[in-house]
């Protein structure tokens, strides 16, 4: 299944259903970082998260940025997604790994630990929305509707998850109750949740998302609206490098040009961008300082 995301509305119209395939940018961002097995899980977890969560966005360059900042070997991700197709994600220690844990599953919640997870929403406003909350597993779903829970006064589902091996697969679900939401419907739906498989394991069976919503939500009424492309994407370029060495300022500049040449590099994509002496020099001479 390509990569994509899915709206649908379940129940008839009382709860919106966002779905994600998102095996090419779990597999991507592994790839770049190089990162063992509990990191790869980690980070894609939190970059469907960051999908999931951006699909709200409107404007044409608003951006959303997912920081999950806990205490475990994994250090910090950081996530990113605009309207304008930026997917992108770095992890701290892309080495973290632990043994499976009891139930033969990755531990993610020990790589990850416990900490904070931080939500910006850059909508064009004045002043960006900032959300926060604690960590309650590091398994990332659940602290993602702890998220909304808490932040937003939300009550929703988060269903995140990846099938390791050759048949690699990565997807999730984020289902929120529309106003008007009734009690009774909420228990459909908690107990259709419950009887689902791996999240994984379903993405990997389905040619497309919009056949997953169909077949596992048929009973409850489901209606699916849109599906878009997605992908991993990374916005950097020569241009960004350029600024954030003049953020430097024309001292610390001047001392990199008394070297042959700098090299700056992406944290998110490992682009390389090489600088001369005498290219450093010019930028120098255009700082304001």
């Amino acid at each position: 299944m390509k990569d994509v995301l899915s709206r649908a509305l379940l129940c008839d119209g009382k709860v919106s259903a966002i779905a994600v395939c998102s095996t090419a940018i779990y597999k991507t961002a592994a790839m770049i970082h190089g990162c063992a097995p509990c990191a790869a899980a980690a980070l894609g977890r939190c970059l469907t998260a960051s999908v999931l969560m951006g699909a709200g966005l409107k404007g044409k360059h608003d951006k959303l940025s997912l920081i999950v900042d806990g205490n475990g070997p994994a250090g910090k991700i950081i996530c990113t997604v605009t309207t304008d197709g930026v997917i992108k994600g770095y992890i701290r220690n892309p080495q973290a790994d632990l043994p499976l844990r009891y139930d033969g599953k990755l531990d993610i919640g020990g790589v990850v630990g416990r900490g904070q997870l931080t939500v910006t929403r850059d909508e064009g406003q004045p002043e960006p929305y900032v959300g926060v909350s604690e960590l309650v597993s590091g398994e990332i779903a659940q602290d993602i509707a702890s998220y909304y829970k808490i932040s937003q006064q939300t009550p929703s589902a988060v269903l995140l998850g990846e099938r390791m091996g050759n048949n690699a697969a990565a997807g999730g679900i984020l289902i929120t109750p529309m106003p008007g939401c009734d009690a009774d419907t909420l228990t459909v739906l908690e107990n259709k949740l419950r009887s689902l498989g791996g999240i994984g394991e379903l993405v990997e069976k389905y040619e497309s998302m919009e056949e997953l919503l169909l077949d596992n939500f048929w009973d409850i009424g489901v209606m699916p609206l849109q599906t878009d492309a997605i992908a991993y994407h990374c916005d950097c370029s020569r241009e960004r490098m350029e600024q954030a060495l003049m953020s430097l300022g024309k001292g610390e500049l001047a001392e990199l040009a008394q070297q042959e040449t700098t090299q700056m590099k992406c944290r998110f994509c490992n682009s390389a961008y090489t600088f001369s002496a005498q290219e450093l020099l010019g930028l120098s001479g255009e700082c304001n300082e």
